[in-house]
């Protein structure tokens, strides 16, 4: 009796696509994706938002539907006068399109200006950063994560302070 149960419960195990199979439909999902998938993400028609960091334009990150690739983690940051403060693991680029300003990574001071890339190290127990503005022009980067990659170091995130127009949002 306790055998042919055994069996059964086998059997029913070996129903349905096993764990090889589901990969493979995975890999033909993830290849036909990428090649009908969206490939150009036009800015004006990414709205910006206010977040806890800042006025922020997201163009993808892993939740974004529909497009050939959502590997990445890709936004726009307006740094208006400066951002507000968070930690998190690093191994984010951030390329300066506009402005002039300076980033304080684990309370060090970083200056940079258009053209530059900043780069935020991948470090155990993260990296408290902030972004400033250092002309009174608005400055803007945008931001490149490789998600896979963040997940594997233990991608995590963690407010410190948030940026004055979204406390003042909240009142």
């Amino acid at each position: 009796m306790v055998e042919k149960e055994a069996i059964k419960e086998k059997e029913s195990e070996l129903k349905g696509p096993d764990h090889y199979d589901r990969s493979e439909i995975r890999m033909r999902e993830n290849t036909e994706k990428a090649r009908k998938g969206i490939r150009v993400l036009h800015g004006k028609n990414r709205p910006w938002e206010l977040n806890r960091q800042g006025y922020i334009r997201t163009y993808m990150h892993d939740d974004s539907e529909g497009l050939a690739n959502n590997h990445w983690s890709i936004f726009s940051h307006d740094i208006r006068a400066h951002s507000g403060k968070h930690r998190h693991q690093g191994g984010i680029n951030l390329f300066v399109l506009k402005g002039k300003g300076y980033t304080t990574v684990d309370g060090q001071k970083y200056d940079w200006k258009e053209g530059d890339l900043i780069l935020l190290p991948i470090k155990k127990g993260g990296v408290e950063h902030q972004h400033f503005n250092a002309d009174g022009k608005p400055s803007r980067w945008v931001a490149f994560r490789h998600i896979p990659s963040a997940d594997m170091i233990g991608r995590f995130r963690e407010q410190k302070e948030n940026f004055t127009d979204w406390d003042n949002k909240k009142t």
